[in-house]
Order: C-alpha cells, then sequence, then structure tokens
C-alpha cells in the first residue's frame, strides 16, 4: 500500500508546483489510484474534477470521473470527507472549489490537505477459474481472499482461491477447476470434443480418439459409442476398443480308443478382437442308426465326464469318458468370448458325430489276491499278450462293496502288483484294475471282491505268531533274570553285562545300510522299549542344572521355554527346553522320547544339537531302564525359525547371504541323506537361525525305516503331509525318500528367495497337487538369479531319480558362493523347458477376481485407473510398472510379480497344452 500526503493552502499553485508535488511523491509507479479522501474545512462543497497534469514532462491521460453522492452538486458539512472512485491507471485528478448555486467551476483550489493513493489486484484468470478487480486492505500485514468461478464447462476439482496482496499482486493460488466431461482445456478455456473424439473423465486431459470400431458424432461426446455388429462387455472399460464374437472353431477332429474320446480343433479365424476366448462343449446322444436329426437325439453332458471340464475351456482339446457303446454322439463346439450374446446373431459352432464301438481288450489278466492283513490286500495280475511294452502303468481303483455309492480310491504302479493299505479290517472291498497306454485307458478287468483279515493270510499269519511267541517269551525270561538279579544282589554285574549286549546290539545296527566313513542312523523303534533308544544315544541332564527362564512357544507334546544350563567350570549356555505336557497319552510319551533319541544320534554345525534329557529317577537299581523323560535340552537358536526370520527381515540381505544360508541347509541334509534318515518334513518353518546367521535343521518325527529298499523309504504311518512341500510321489503314495527331501529342499530355496513367502500362495491343497501332477512349478521369485530358479527346477523333476542328490547340491552352491559373478543373472520370465498341461485360469476373471485371490485387492483402482483392465494386459507389467501404478510396499511388489509370472506362464502354456490324465 502506497500512502501520499501532499499539503496545499492559500492560492491554487502554480503548474510546476503541482507537478514538483507530485514527483516528490513517487507517483511514477504507481498502476492505480483507488481512492482522493478529502476532509473539508469550509463549508463549501467540493466535488471531484479532472485536470491536465504533466509527469515526467508527459501529459496524463484523461480519464471519466464521477461523484460518489450522484451527478448534481452535493454540499457536505465541515469536517466530512467526500470520496472519489477512480478506474484510471495514470490519471491524476485535483479538486476544484465550486459556488453555492452556480453552475460553474472556478479553478481555485483551497484546503488541499491530503492525497491518499492504493495499488489494485486486476481481474485475471488462474487454474480456469476467473478473478475480479480486488482493492487490498489498508492493513499492508494482512491478505485478501477471494475466490474465483469456475469458466464455463469447468467444476470445481478444489475450491480456487487468491490472496490479493497490498503491493496489487495476487499471491498463493489454492485448488483449481477442471473441464467437465466432454471437454478439453484449450488456451485457458474448456472446449467442445470435437466429432469422432470423447472424454469420459473430467479434469485436464485432452479428449481422445475414439477406440476402433466406435465413433462419436456430436460434439462433447463422453463416450463412443459401438459401430454396428461390435459390443463391449459390461467390465469393458469406455477406452475399450469394440468387439465382436468370434468365429466357429476350425477343424475338428475326434480319436477314440476303448475307454475315451478325444476332440481336438483348432483356434477360430477371427477372435471378434478379443483375448478371452473360451470353448464350449455341448453334447446329445443319437440312437444306433439314427438320423442324426435332432428330433431323434437328446442331450447327453450329463451322462458323460469331460477332461478337464465341458465349459470354459481355453485349450483346444478335450478328453470325453464315461460314454455307452454302440451309440450315436454328435459334440457342438462353440467359441465364446466376453460379448458372445450380445448380438443375438447365430452362436458360432462347428459339430462332429462319433459312434462308439464294442469295448476293447482290458491288456490285464487274471488278478489274484497274494496275501490280506487286518489292514492291506496285496494283489498281482498278468499280462495278456497284447503289445505288453506299449502299457505306462496300471490303474486300481477300489472301494469298500457296502460303500460303492460313496466314491472310490484308487492308486497306480507301474509293476504287475500292488499292496493296497489304509484299508478297514474285516471288510469286503471290490477291485478293478486297468491298463494306461499312449491311447489313454484300456477296460477294466472284472469285478473282484476280496476281504481283509481272511484265511487267506492264515499260514503268513502263522508265521508272524511264531515271531512274536519267541519275543514275548524272550523279554519274560529276560525279566525273569532281571527280578533274579535283584533278589540276589547282583545289580552291577548285571550292568556290565547289559551293557555289552547293548554295544553288541547298536554294532549290529549300524550294519544297516553302511555308509563307509560315517555312522548311520538307527531307528529307534528297533528297540522294544523307546526308552532304551534314549537311554542309548542321550545324556542324561540332572535337573539342579537347567533354569527355565520363559515360555517361547508351544509345540503338540508341551511348551518350549528359553533357559541356561549351568556346566561345573564353564559358562552357562543359552539352550531351548522341550518340556511334556501333563495328562499325556503313552503314543506321545514314546513319540516324546523317540524325538530325542533320534536327535541324539547327530553331530553336525548345521542339525540343531541335543544337549540331553532330564528323566525321573528311578530309587531301585539301575539295571531298570530310566524313567519317563520330562525334558528335552537343545541348543537355543536365537533368530527363531528361518520362514519368519526372513519375512522380518525382508529385503535386507543380499543374494549371497541368502545362498550361505541355503548351503547350510543343504549340508545338513547331506548328513541325514548320508546317515540314511529320511526328514520327511522339511520346510523354511523347521529351519532355525543362530545369532551368526547360520541355519541349522530342527523337527525331527519320527520316521520308520523299509529295510527291504535300497534307499531308505518312509511311511506315514497315517499322519498329516505338508502337501505344498512334499514331492508328488510322497502324496500319491505316501512314502518318503532322500529324493522327496530333495523336492522340499527346492521349496525351501524358493522361501529364502521370495523372504518367506508362503508357497503357491493361497491356493487350496488339492489345487496344488493338482497343479503340480500337470506339469506346472513354483514361478522364479522377485529378484532371483536365473541360475538358482534352474536349480530349483532341478529339485522339482517329477521323476525322483532324475534329481539331485544333497551333496551336489553343496557342491553347486558352494561354487556359487565362490564365484558372485554368477549371481548377477536375473530372471524376469521362467518356465520349465518342457510345458505340461496346467489347469485352465478361470474363463472371463476380471481384475478384481485376481486380486482378491492373492489378497492384493486393495490395488483395484489403481490398476484400473492405470489402464490395465484385462488379464493379458496385466500379464505384460513390469516391476517398474508395479511401482509406477502405487505399489509401494517390497512384500506386495513381490506377491503381485510371483502371480504376474504364473500368468505368463498359464497364457504361454495354451498355445501348447494337451490332455493329461
Amino acid at each position: 500500500m502506497l500512502w501520499v500526503i501532499v499539503l496545499l493552502g492559500g492560492e491554487p499553485p502554480s503548474q510546476s508546483q503541482i507537478s514538483g508535488r507530485l514527483k516528490q511523491v513517487s507517483l511514477k509507479n504507481v498502476p492505480v489510484f483507488s481512492a482522493i479522501i478529502i476532509p473539508s474545512v469550509s463549508d463549501q462543497c467540493w466535488v471531484c474534477a479532472r485536470h491536465n497534469v504533466f509527469l515526467d514532462g508527459q501529459k496524463a491521460d484523461q480519464s471519466t470521473f464521477f461523484h460518489m453522492f450522484g451527478e448534481s452538486p452535493t454540499c457536505l458539512l465541515a469536517n466530512t470527507k467526500c470520496v472519489c472512485l477512480f478506474f484510471s491507471l495514470s490519471n491524476v485528478f485535483f479538486l476544484e472549489k465550486r459556488q453555492r448555486g452556480m453552475n460553474t467551476f472556478t479553478r481555485r483550489c483551497t484546503d488541499f490537505l491530503s492525497l491518499s493513493l492504493s495499488k489494485r489486484c486486476p481481474s485475471t484468470l488462474r487454474n480456469l477459474a476467473a478473478f475480479p478487480d480486488t482493492v487490498p486492505r489498508v492493513d499492508s500485514s494482512s491478505l485478501v481472499e477471494v475466490r474465483g468461478a469456475c469458466v464455463e464447462n469447468a467444476e470445481e476439482r478444489d475450491t480456487p482461491k487468491l490472496y490479493c496482496g497490498a503491493d496489487g499482486d495476487w499471491l498463493v493460488p489454492l485448488g483449481r477447476c477442471v473441464c467437465s466431461l466432454g471437454h478439453e482445456e484449450i488456451d485457458g478455456f474448456c472446449q467442445a470434443c470435437r466429432p469422432g473424439s470423447y472424454k469420459a473423465l473430467s479434469g485436464n486431459i485432452k479428449c481422445s480418439e475414439c477406440p476402433l470400431h466406435s465413433s462419436s458424432h456430436d460434439q462433447a461426446a463422453t463416450v463412443c459409442h459401438c459401430d454396428k455388429g461390435f459390443y463391449r462387455a459390461a467390465k469393458d472399460p469406455s477406452t475399450m476398443a469394440c468387439t465382436r464374437a468370434p468365429s466357429a472353431p476350425r477343424n475338428l477332429i475326434s480319436l477314440i480308443n476303448e475307454t475315451a474320446l478325444f476332440l481336438t480343433w483348432s483356434p477360430p479365424s477371427d477372435s471378434g478382437g478379443r483375448k478371452d476366448l473360451a470353448y464350449n462343449i455341448m453334447c446329445q446322444r443319437c440312437g444306433s442308426g439314427a438320423s442324426g436329426g435332432e428330433e431323434d437325439c437328446e442331450p447327453c453332458e450329463s451322462d458323460l465326464r469331460f477332461v478337464p471340464r465341458p465349459l470354459g475351456l481355453t485349450g483346444t482339446k478335450v478328453a470325453i469318458l464315461d460314454f455307452a457303446t454302440h451309440t450315436n454322439y454328435t459334440f457342438h463346439v462353440e467359441a465364446v468370448n466376453g460379448v458372445s450374446g450380445l448380438g443375438g446373431n447365430t452362436r458360432p459352432l462347428v459339430n462332429i458325430t462319433v459312434t462308439t464301438d464294442q469295448t476293447g481288450p482290458s491288456l490285464v489278466g487274471v488278478v489274484r489276491k497274494d496275501w490280506a492283513s487286518d489292514n492291506s490286500i496285496a494283489l498281482s495280475w498278468t499280462e495278456v499278450e497284447q503289445q505288453p511294452n506299449d502299457i505306462l502303468d496300471y490303474e486300481i481303483k477300489y472301494y469298500a462293496k457296502e460303500q460303492e455309492q460313496s466314491g472310490y480310491s484308487s492308486t497306480r504302479t507301474k509293476a504287475l502288483s500292488v499292496v493296497v493299505t489304509g484299508l478297514k479290517p474285516s471288510t469286503v472291498y471290490v477291485f478293478h484294475v486297468r491298463a494306461r497306454t499312449a491311447a489313454g485307458f484300456t477296460a477294466y478287468s472284472n469285478k473282484l471282491d476280496f476281504s481283509t483279515g481272511d484265511s487267506g493270510v492264515a499260514a503268513d499269519q502263522g508265521q508272524v505268531l511264531v515271531v512274536v511267541t519267541a519275543a514275548v517269551g524272550g523279554f519274560s525270561l529276560l525279566v525273569i533274570l532281571t527280578l533274579f538279579f535283584l533278589i540276589t544282589g547282583r545289580c552291577q554285574s548285571f550292568i556290565k553285562a547289559k551293557r555289552k549286549s547293548d554295544d553288541k546290539r547298536r554294532d549290529r545296527f549300524q550294519n544297516v545300510l553302511p555308509v563307509p566313513g560315517i555312522k548311520t542312523y538307527v531307528d529307534p523303534d528297533t528297540y522294544g522299549d523307546p526308552t532304551q533308544a534314549v537311554h542309548q544315544f542321550t545324556t542324561e541332564i540332572d535337573p539342579s542344572r537347567i533354569r527355565i527362564e520363559r515360555v517361547i512357544g508351544a509345540g503338540e507334546l508341551g511348551e518350549v521355554c528359553s533357559g541356561r544350563l549351568r556346566t561345573p567350570g564353564e559358562k552357562d549356555i543359552p539352550v531351548a527346553i522341550k518340556t511334556l505336557k501333563g495328562g499325556y497319552a503313552e503314543r506321545q510319551r514314546r513319540d516324546f522320547l523317540r524325538e530325542a533319541s533320534i536327535m541324539g544320534q547327530f553331530d553336525h554345525p548345521n542339525i540343531v544339537r541335543l544337549e540331553g534329557v532330564v528323566t525321573k529317577i528311578m530309587i531301585v537299581c539301575f539295571s531298570f531302564p530310566p524313567g519317563r523323560p520330562v525334558m528335552i535340552v537343545v541348543e537355543y537358536m536365537e533368530n527363531g525359525s528361518l520362514d519368519s526370520f526372513l519375512r522380518h527381515h525382508d529385503g535386507h540381505f543380499t543374494v549371497v547371504q541368502l545362498v550361505g544360508m541355503l548351503h547350510g541347509v543343504a549340508s545338513g541334509m547331506t548328513y541325514l541323506s548320508e546317515m540314511g534318515y529320511v526328514h520327511r518334513d522339511l520346510s523354511a518353518r523347521n529351519v532355525l537361525v543362530d545369532e551368526g546367521l547360520v541355519c541349522k535343521v530342527s523337527d525331527f518325527s519320527p520316521s520308520r525305516v523299509l529295510e527291504d529298499h535300497p534307499e531308505p523309504a518312509f511311511n506315514t504311518m497315517g499322519g498329516k503331509i505338508p502337501i505344498r512341500w512334499t514331492a508328488p510321489e510322497a502324496i500319491t503314495y505316501r512314502k518318503f525318500s532322500s529324493a522327496s527331501d530333495v523336492w522340499s529342499y527346492g521349496i525351501v530355496m524358493w522361501e529364502v528367495m521370495s523372504y518367506g513367502e508362503r508357497p503357491y500362495w493361497e491356493m487350496s491343497n488339492q489345487d496344488v497337487i493338482l497343479s503340480i501332477e500337470e506339469g506346472y512349478r513354483l514361478p522364479v521369485p522377485m529378484g532371483c538369479p536365473g541360475v538358482l530358479h534352474q536349480l530349483m527346477l532341478h529339485c522339482w523333476q517329477k521323476e525322483r531319480g532324475q534329481r539331485p542328490h544333497f551333496n551336489s547340491l553343496v557342491s553347486f552352491l558352494d561354487k556359487l558362493i565362490r564365484n558372485p559373478a554368477s549371481l548377477l543373472t536375473l530372471v524376469d520370465n521362467s518356465f520349465p523347458e518342457s510345458l505340461e498341461a496346467m489347469p485352465d485360469y478361470p474363463p472371463f476373471i476380471s481384475i478384481g477376481d485376481w486380486l482378491d485371490s492373492i489378497k492384493m485387492s486393495q490395488y483395484k483402482n489403481q490398476f484400473l485407473s492405470a489402464g490395465f483392465t484385462t488379464l493379458d494386459s496385466v500379464s505384460t507389467m513390469s516391476i517398474e510398472d508395479i511401482r509406477r501404478i502405487g505399489v509401494s510396499l517390497i512384500g506386495h511388489q513381490r506377491r503381485i510379480v510371483s502371480s504376474i509370472q504364473s500368468l505368463r506362464l498359464q497364457f504361454l502354456n495354451v498355445q501348447y497344452n494337451g490332455f493329461h490324465n
């Protein structure tokens, strides 16, 4: 604000005086005179007049003036103010005295006391909002807030505001207006979109050309309407091109054998411009010799079994099972996409008629029962002399006879015999056997009824009875001798004799599966009482040496505590103490003892070390076995389980550090496999990490060795199987081996490189089993070197004989650590070299459904706003795209990238997939 005071008195000033006085107040740079305030000292009226003024030698422009009280003269009392408002950038006005009652002006200026001048903020356009002329406040320390009005065809995004400053400048622009739908900003105004273009959203973005096969004929269009014959699906955005239904599939052919019918076809020549192409199979059954007219046929989809399914197929093959013989079937294959059915056009179908013949031979000879027990039956059969070399394997289907309608179970084998386990005692089962060739399954053999626990095993049971009787007799004799020595007081002599006997027994067991240079694992079950195994392989700890500090977890059999173990003359060491909960059952006690006796046999830097056990002290002679153990004491691992440790330190380690962790796990597993021990439950949650980041294998649940197998394999004893970590042969046949541990190790590798991500994410166990069987493998984790993912794929070979051994894994990882440059090559996409069939992705799935399936639905709007509206477009995204749309959390980026890689594998496989039983 500029204030100027000019004091004049007496006679009117001369032109030079006026000019000089005005120059003194620096009017040169004042753009606006907003008010003149004249306090009067007489009873004369003062009015505003115009006068020619020269500033800096230049004549000032004149402008129209007005009096605030109207055009007629008005008299003011003394000491009042006469205010004149001027709208000029450079004119200066003086006051002339007017005589009362006279219509002429005189040029006499008396009592010119003061002149007040200020600047103003001119009207302006900012951010598509108009702001009027504004006079600032007299107080120069405050600003005048002015709210703007949006220009035509614009709307407020945030309230537009400007602040008028004392120096006449606009300050602090806030808020804005944006052009409405159908309008774009041109030269500060919102202009309508021209025909042929549209704008579907408000905002300061340009109008877009209409997508393919759509148009707009009017100005200010907000959407382009599809041309005739083209459509948009309900979920298609307005930015998407219009599409049409596909043409019919081509080259439909059939292939039939005795039990399966295969249909194959080629994609339609015109997909309609969409990528969500799918196929539906419809069936009509016509009588033998029928002409094929619709009046002679009836729908038959419900009578047949389609593999993988009849509707929503994304591949070009389907297998049809359970058809009747000597029947005419007409199959219609329809191509559909997201806009099928919108135009009411003829359905794009291709059809084929197939006549089924008499079922062929079963290729399975006479099936007989070799033996049976209470819960298992052994079967064998012979091959017929018809192309036996073409048989891939055999399928055995069985079910309880009284539960025939409740479903059935099946198993496969490549041998001419099988032992079916897990059956109910004294129950009649129905068995069918059929062969599988390259062309599919042959017919089943005749139904065979066999019962568990019948006379067919009398001879075997008699032999078992003799063995059991001898064992019971020997044990009884041992008890009698023990009592005898107690009574006679020859306790110590008996102890020595017993220890010598135990040493012989241990030597005998160590001859099982001998491995040069290393001791062999002894199954605790080979001891009659697991207490004896605990005594043999563990160290008894005095309870007074243990101090329990706090509970750190709970297990199946009791609590896990942390504490200290005191050793005379040495520093206390931290330990973890497993306790057996009260009220335990006999089976729980045996499992608790068995785990201690298993751990006691291992001594390796990458295996959790057993410090000892605590048992109740018996007061009788020490020739009796020790009492029930109540504690298992192991070394304390400060960082807990590997999976949770990695999740809490996501992205904190180098690739070489992660490989070092994997090297430790592989070293521990090499030691176990060379001892003949199969872990069965290897996973990141069962690997513990100490304070030096050394990884050690833990959780040694009971396993049962099969001594008649060249490589140790294990039954699961009816327990639960960790599906996501278990090899397919272990899931199917419930047998485990060192090769199945290698499969699990591959999953551990994936967990480590993904920082504790859950394998297969939110897939159900059943979906995991089916996906693995059909060739799916976990994709490469984000940031994982390609060489490590290839190593994972080797561990996941379907044939267990093709998987690497643990010692080979250790050597390979050791080379990687010594040559870190080999870990620099990352992989964006990694697929198996030979793709097998995978489960088809659900048809017409939306972005929202996909994000829901991976628990990332919070990012739906970001994907759609960025234009990623279909799964096909999502499959092309890179990690930079994911970051750009606003996914900032590393864990969320990793989960989305992994799922996108799965989508890529799925889309790639659509071109190559085939039918697999």
